[in-house]
């Protein structure tokens, strides 16, 4: 694939921590200023296509919904004082075509069973099954419980990706 050499520029061009991971293109042209060599413009681009933790935090650039409450976003709300009723945090739903919200007082430590539950009960029942769900990697959105029944509804879920928010910014705004 790449000479000993290549590799050597590639890796330190892109995975060192002063390089960041930084795209194909930018690094194309940062590396272009002191080396050359033939299909480098190629070599950059299979390098980066290839990283894992660019994969892993690359946006994913989405389309607005069709229908209300055809897509969903999910976040909480942790840290907050207890209440009376043993509420600790908020889990916010939002419609991405209208912007509506759902403000679902939680406790950190309900499983994705009890989130379900609340889930069907109060968006479900209300809105009907959404197409896709897009969410953080909270180990309650990634449970084997939560990815099964959201099968069975037939819908995606999408997480955003670690270190960028924006991802999944309906629901990042709404906090």
């Amino acid at each position: 694939m790449w000479t000993a050499s290549e590799k050597l520029i590639l890796s330190e061009a892109h995975d060192t921590a002063y390089s960041i991971h930084p795209s194909s293109t930018k690094m194309y042209y940062d590396l272009k200023e002191r080396f050359w060599w033939y299909g480098m413009k190629r070599a950059v681009a299979e390098y980066v296509a290839i990283c894992d933790t660019c994969q892993r935090v690359k946006a994913e650039h989405q389309r607005p919904a069709e229908w209300k409450w055809e897509e969903i976003t999910m976040d909480f709300i942790v840290g907050l004082p207890r209440t009376q009723k043993g509420y600790n945090s908020i889990w916010i739903v939002v419609d991405r075509l209208t912007k509506v919200a759902h403000f679902i007082p939680v406790n950190t430590t309900y499983s994705g069973a009890k989130l379900a539950e609340m889930y069907i009960s109060r968006i479900v029942c209300l809105h009907g099954v959404p197409k896709k769900i897009i969410s953080d990697r909270r180990s309650q959105f990634t449970s084997r419980f939560w990815e099964q029944l959201h099968n069975s509804l037939d819908t995606k879920l999408r997480f955003s990706t670690a270190y960028h928010p924006q991802t999944d910014g309906q629901t990042e705004r709404t906090n």
